[in-house]
């Protein structure tokens, strides 16, 4: 199994601040990989820096055996890779249907977008109901949806999620899951980062947690979820 994403030894800083300290790891294709963590840990700023919106000032960040931390933030779509980052971000005068086809504008996805829509409402099928109601006007459950289906839009090798779960009723905190499972299934490469600790660790192959803007634990996804530490710090167990 080949590393789909390398990230070595990173110092990350906002302004003078510095953030991650010589944080590293790996992806390997087909894996689910969860980064963990409280509040504060650099969790955020670790996917940020996956996608060339902040730039190291040590370590590098390789994508399919090439480095992309010297690449524009733009460029990473076209690479293969999605970030649905925290919060949505969607547009919210603008239709479901007109911020899914913007997730769609390479070359490739573009002539791929009838099929890439109907999949997209195929695993979402709140968002065909929805697909000409504005995006300002949806639940956030439902805005959450919407923002994965943007990001699935552009047919990602690799897809980043940014705490998909968080503020969602439970209900939707399952379903939001069973989504992430359905996505790995069709073979796509996912990097999680999330709080809800139990349910990402039952999900993921493989994970690392993040402390103080360092890697300070790392295993598979049902060895974390037996250890101690993990246990009392993150489950409350």
């Amino acid at each position: 199994m080949w590393q789909v994403l390398e990230v070595r030894g990173i110092d990350v800083f906002y302004g003078d601040v510095q953030v991650l300290w010589d944080v590293s790891f790996e992806v390997r294709k087909g894996e689910i990989v969860a980064l963990i963590g409280a509040n504060g840990s650099g969790k955020t700023t670790t996917l940020a820096t996956v996608s060339s919106l902040l730039k190291p000032r040590k370590g590098s960040v390789q994508y399919e055996g090439q480095p992309i931390h010297t690449r524009a933030a733009y460029d990473m779509v076209n690479l293969g890779i999605a970030h649905v980052p925290e919060a949505r971000r969607l547009f919210p005068e603008m239709t479901v249907r007109e911020n899914l086809l913007l997730g769609a504008l390479t070359p490739e996805a573009k002539k791929a977008r009838p099929e890439m829509l109907e999949k997209v409402f195929t695993i979402f099928p709140r968002l065909k109901e929805r697909e000409k109601q504005q995006a300002g006007t949806l639940s956030g459950g439902e805005q959450q949806m919407a923002a994965i289906g943007r990001g699935l839009m552009s047919k990602p090798r690799l897809l980043m999620l940014d705490e998909p779960s968080l503020g969602l009723a439970p209900i939707l905190v399952a379903d939001i899951f069973r989504v992430i499972k359905e996505v790995h299934a069709e073979g796509v490469t996912i990097l999680l980062v999330e709080q809800n600790v139990f349910r990402t660790l039952e999900v993921a192959d493989r994970a690392y947690v993040l402390g103080n803007g360092r890697v300070v634990l790392e295993g598979k996804g049902a060895e974390l979820l037996a250890n101690d530490h993990v246990r009392k710090a993150y489950l409350g167990l």
